[in-house]
């Protein structure tokens, strides 16, 4: 059992362990609980935009990350139908200039790995693995929450309870919102794909946008550059759910044909490694997420495309602010959860909204797309990162 001082963590992602550091950071006890019975490597990149990485960076594992981060140079916005570079906006130093901290990209498994051994060097917070949470009751001020274990049922004690159990969040369930995810009609297939062999321009370090009719792929390297990440997103009806689906690269190739797609895109997609899929959903936004002692952070709270490569990003802002909270408010902690959604839901609702529209703007075909082309030609690279200022130079304060 937990202590009755403790912070409760239902779900050990990247925004669950974020979380437990910052609220523990503040003095705070944590207790995460999740139900896998180990934590095991995400095979896909991530990307770690300024409003992030000011943040990690402020939790002091800059050295930790730094060997396995990227700094892309550029994000180059490119036409699949004629190769053509339509918008090149710069990254690198100028925005590590622009904003205050860099922008990052490298595999999730590593920032994953970093966040564990963070969390399980850190003396007030606790790791429980194949701990599933199935409930939760108020108690004499206090929230009671059961999980079921490998030797059967316990309750921890606790002050609050964040559920950070992704997407189908059972805590999200509990606390009265059955809608179920939204599919948007589209399938992400990725892949690693070792960089050497590759060409040039496919290795080096820049974010690389494909537009093209009903489909769109990224792709940019990690771990050291040792790695291409590649996700390609295109329409489609298969809907189950879960991130590590096996997929058929031959599916994959039929949905980018060479008459439309250019040699070194269908060079990618023709690499050997294993590919995985996901079907993509996601939700419309909570007027309420919490209610008495619960609340509810990341995917659990406002699940996103990844038209907008927040969904991470997303969840370690609301783990900044839920800690910042929570320490103006020892005393108080449900008006200290109540605090941290006013806070955070306008600014989530925004990237959601954001996320769906970009998804849209990626797959336009026909005039649609041409007027999509001219409008990227006109606005150019630096004005194109103008646009997301409110978005990257977004501060936890």
């Amino acid at each position: 059992m937990a202590s009755a001082r403790s912070v409760i963590i239902a779900g050990a992602g990247i925004g669950g362990l974020t979380a437990a550091l910052a609220i523990a950071r503040r003095g705070l006890h944590v207790t995460v609980l999740d139900q896998v019975p180990r934590l095991e490597e995400i095979g896909a990149g991530v990307q770690l935009s300024p409003n992030v990485s000011r943040f990690l960076l402020s939790l002091g594992l800059g050295e930790e990350l730094q060997p396995h981060v990227v700094v892309p140079e550029q994000l180059r916005v490119m036409d699949a139908q004629t190769a053509r570079v339509l918008a090149r906006a710069p990254l690198g130093a100028g925005a590590a200039l622009r904003y205050g901290a860099p922008y990052w990209v490298m595999h999730r498994g590593d920032l994953q790995a970093v966040l564990v051994e963070a969390v399980r060097r850190h003396p007030e917070i606790e790791l429980r693995l194949g701990t599933r949470v199935e409930a939760f009751a108020a108690q004499r001020g206090d929230i009671a929450v059961f999980a079921q274990t490998p030797v059967g049922r316990v309750e921890y004690r606790g002050v609050a309870l964040v559920g950070a159990d992704g997407i189908w969040s059972t805590v999200r369930e509990r606390l009265g919102h059955p809608d179920r995810p939204r599919f948007a009609g589209h399938t992400a297939w990725r892949a690693l794909v070792p960089a050497e062999g590759l060409g040039a321009e496919l290795r080096e370090p820049a974010l690389n946008l494909w537009l093209g009719p009903g489909a769109h792929l990224v792709h940019y390297p990690v771990r050291r550059g040792k790695l291409v990440n590649v996700v390609a997103i295109a329409r489609d009806a298969w809907r189950e759910p879960g991130w590590t689906a096996a997929a058929d690269r031959q599916d994959v190739l039929a949905r980018y044909p060479a008459d439309r797609w250019p040699s070194s895109v269908r060079g990618l997609l023709e690499a050997p490694p294993p590919w995985q899929k996901w079907a993509l959903s996601d939700r419309l936004p909570l007027g309420r997420w919490g209610k008495g002692a619960v609340t509810l952070l990341g995917d659990a709270a406002h699940p996103m495309l990844p038209y907008l490569a927040q969904g991470a990003a997303m969840a370690i802002e609301d783990a900044a602010v839920l800690a910042r909270c929570l320490a103006d408010a020892p005393d108080s902690p449900q008006s200290a959860l109540r605090a941290y959604e006013d806070k955070r839901r306008w600014r989530t609702a925004r990237v959601q909204r954001a996320a769906r529209r970009n998804g849209w703007l990626f797959h336009l075909a026909g005039a649609p797309a041409l007027l999509r082309t001219l409008a990227l030609l006109t606005v150019g690279g630096k004005r194109l990162t103008t646009r997301y200022d409110w978005l990257y130079g977004w501060k936890p304060d």
